[in-house]
């Protein structure tokens, strides 16, 4: 073989090697799965976002989640008090017995005390269940559970507005702003995690949400935050310094929501009762800065369900340091604690607009009335 068929085999196989690559990178592109456009985007409000499936989309490091449908939150987690519901399979027992004695009403007030819903709550029901009794002429069990199911639901009170209030607010400048939401209460009643469970209810609403990482003393809780804004594809505004001003956090993250047309900004802050005055000072401080953009909408207290009397004293502080508009219970799983909800409402004149049973990222649902009620009492 001469020099030049040498070449010239030599050139025809590089030819077809390269040929072969060709064919076999359009056909790895060709067979490879595509990602649909409504599960591209690491922000809310995209097609399919209240599905309540999940899935890991990868978006840069992040697993993003489809958080459950807020519609149906609620349903579920009125199964869920119902099986374990210790308070309502206290009552029923009692009223099972037959002809209700003396004994027995001295005992269904010993259980609703038990329950956290407060003295005068408790003194005002037993006498309306008394005086229902009189006037119907019976002490037959049903009877008088069907008038504990409306004396219950009469001081749970189902009038009251438990909406979000995240409309859109038009400032001064003509402009749209954000909702802004401040979040408070103390270290330990799952503020932070509430937070991040409020987000993924706003965005399985189709709602643009960002946070921000107010509780700078606790990097734990700046941590955790931004875990939970990967997990749904919401941004976190931080500070990366520990220790920085709350307030000017605060303020960013309103501003950040502003300028990338978000509709609702979260803010954490930090939860530390040893001093009042600072409290009242600290919160008072964030909310007017927060303010200087656009009016705070709501102010939610994060309060542990199973405290007690003790997270009553610690609703009225909080109270005193700023103007609350609604509160949200967690905890309330089967400890027979379901009457803090009446006893807070009552101390504070505000409604219970967001309800958890337990530690799973879907397990807070907007509150309903007429489902608690018939859910403490199915046990």
């Amino acid at each position: 073989m001469t020099q030049s068929q040498i070449i010239i085999a030599v050139v025809v196989v590089l030819a077809l090697v390269v040929i072969g690559a060709v064919i076999a990178f359009v056909r790895s592109r060709r067979s490879r799965p595509q990602v649909p456009p409504t599960q591209r985007s690491p922000y809310p409000g995209q097609a399919g976002a209240d599905t309540g499936e999940r899935s890991t989309l990868g978006v840069g490091t992040a697993t993003l989640e489809r958080p459950e449908a807020a519609g149906t939150r609620f349903q579920r987690l009125k199964a869920r008090l119902a099986r374990s519901g210790a308070l309502g399979n206290s009552l029923l027992a009692i009223l099972s017995r037959g002809d209700l004695t003396e004994e027995d009403w001295e005992e269904i007030e010993e259980v609703l005390l038990m329950a956290d819903l407060g003295l005068d709550p408790t003194t005002e029901l037993m006498d309306h269940l008394r005086t229902q009794a009189k006037v119907l002429g019976t002490r037959e069990p049903e009877v008088i559970r069907d008038v504990l199911r409306t004396e219950l639901l009469r001081l749970v009170d189902p009038g009251m507005d438990r909406t979000l209030q995240i409309e859109a607010v038009v400032g001064d400048d003509g402009e749209k702003h954000p909702a802004s939401v401040l979040v408070v209460g103390v270290n330990g009643a799952g503020k932070t995690t509430t937070v991040g469970k409020i987000a993924r209810v706003l965005v399985a609403e189709g709602q643009q949400v960002v946070l921000g990482a107010a509780d700078t003393f606790r990097a734990a809780a700046v941590e955790q935050l931004c875990t939970w804004g990967e997990r749904v594809g919401v941004e976190v505004v931080r500070s990366e310094k520990e220790g920085a001003d709350p307030a000017s956090v605060a303020f960013e993250a309103v501003r950040e929501g502003k300028e990338t047309g978000a509709d609702v900004v979260l803010v954490d802050t930090a939860g530390r009762l040893q001093n009042k005055a600072h409290l009242m000072e600290e919160l008072g401080k964030i909310k007017r800065v927060m303010g200087r953009t656009a009016p705070v909408r709501e102010v939610l207290l994060v309060l542990d369900a199973t405290t007690g009397q003790n997270g009553m004293r610690q609703a009225q502080v909080f109270s005193e340091a700023v103007e609350i508009t609604g509160i949200v219970l967690t905890k309330l799983d089967g400890s027979a604690k379901g009457g803090i909800v009446v006893a807070v409402q009552r101390e504070l004149g505000v409604p219970v607009k967001f309800v958890g049973l337990g530690e799973g990222a879907d397990d807070l649902a907007p509150f309903d009335a007429e489902g608690f009620v018939d859910a403490i009492l199915a046990g």
